[in-house]
């Protein structure tokens, strides 16, 4: 799939591309799907109910249904709220979402884009969704998505940092930003794999990460025992669909980023099971974090403001930039030495 990128850019390799996004993009829409209701279900499992069941067979169409409801739901503008605004706010959200996904290679033949700052965009990019759900809260002229929007301002830019500065030690390692290079240089044995000797850092990307996602324990920007549904409480119909949307669809792209710098990508994680195809691997990987994502949601309760700003100031920015010196003292010692 990546050969035809390096080639002259013509029509011919335009139709290609455009063709092959339209195809990321069904398979995209097709996991948010069914990742919806497969955290429902999993969530009633561990709570003793069925979940989903009455649509379709085992319910399986739930979800589909839910989305078709909300699309012919009426599309509301409070009339104080700022019009233009409040209209790109939800498209800016999601646009990024899906923009990352480009640099993500899921085996060393198949990707999108090859970039030598694949990382790097992806950090630059994600970043923009933070201005959007700001901009949500304020043009909606309501104090609750206000508060809302400025929660979710101050918890995304200070996890941020740590969550940058926790893959810095994979980088070092690696010595690149490209993710198919820092996926070809993991081994065919687990203990070969970034999340070992870079563990600490692993587990300051992991927690940071699903704070950026605004998910639980961290879900403190759309909290509805105290903000109604926070930043996106104005918003109905499509345009709701949109900010949850790029949720799931950033789900997608922490558990594939994930995969890729944690966790070996598509390799094996013993060197005699490598005839399974590197795909199969990378699909099991990715689909036991985005399942440990919602088992956490299932599991925990959600933490207070003052808890959630100490613990990415206080904690896991300083656990990220030790990871980054124990990082360059190992490799001073056992790799250049």
């Amino acid at each position: 799939m990546g050969a035809w990128l390096d080639e002259t850019l013509t029509w011919g390799n335009a139709l290609i591309f455009f063709l092959w996004a339209v195809i990321l993009l069904v398979i995209v829409l097709g996991f948010v799907t069914y990742a919806i209701y497969f955290e429902r279900k999993v969530i009633g499992w561990m709570q003793l109910r069925i979940g989903p069941n009455r649509v379709g067979p085992l319910g399986l169409l739930q979800t589909v249904a839910d989305i078709a409801k909300l699309l012919m739901k009426e599309d509301t503008i409070p009339r104080k709220a700022d019009r233009v605004l409040f209209i790109l706010a939800p498209a800016l959200a999601y646009i990024p979402a899906f923009a990352v996904l480009a640099v993500i290679p899921y085996t060393n033949k198949l990707y999108f884009a090859d970039i030598n700052v694949g990382l790097l965009y992806y950090v630059a990019l994600s970043g923009i969704t933070t201005l959007a759900i700001v901009l949500g809260g304020w043009a909606s002229n309501n104090k609750y998505a206000l508060l809302g929007g400025m929660r979710s301002a101050a918890q995304m830019i200070s996890y941020e940092v740590p969550l940058v500065i926790s893959v810095v030690g994979v980088i070092m390692l690696s010595g690149t930003m490209n993710l198919r290079s820092i996926g070809e240089q993991q081994g065919d044995w687990f203990w070969q794999w970034n999340f070992l000797p870079q563990i600490i850092g692993f587990a300051v990307f992991i927690i940071a990460a699903i704070s950026e996602l605004n998910r639980t324990p961290f879900d403190l920007p759309e909290a509805e025992s105290e903000l109604v549904a926070g930043y996106h409480v104005e918003y109905s119909g499509f345009r709701f669909a949109f900010f949850m949307l790029a949720e799931y669809v950033y789900i997608y792209a922490i558990a594939a980023l994930t995969t890729v710098l944690f966790l070996g990508g598509w390799h094996a994680p013993l060197a005699f099971l490598d005839f399974v195809p590197g795909i199969v691997w990378f699909l099991l990987k990715f689909v036991f974090i985005v399942f440990f994502i919602f088992w956490l949601r299932a599991t925990m309760p959600r933490i207070r403001v003052d808890q959630l700003m100490g613990l990415g100031w206080k904690v896991l920015l300083p656990l990220a930039l030790l990871n980054v010196f124990v990082t360059a003292i190992y490799m001073e010692l056992f790799i250049k030495g």
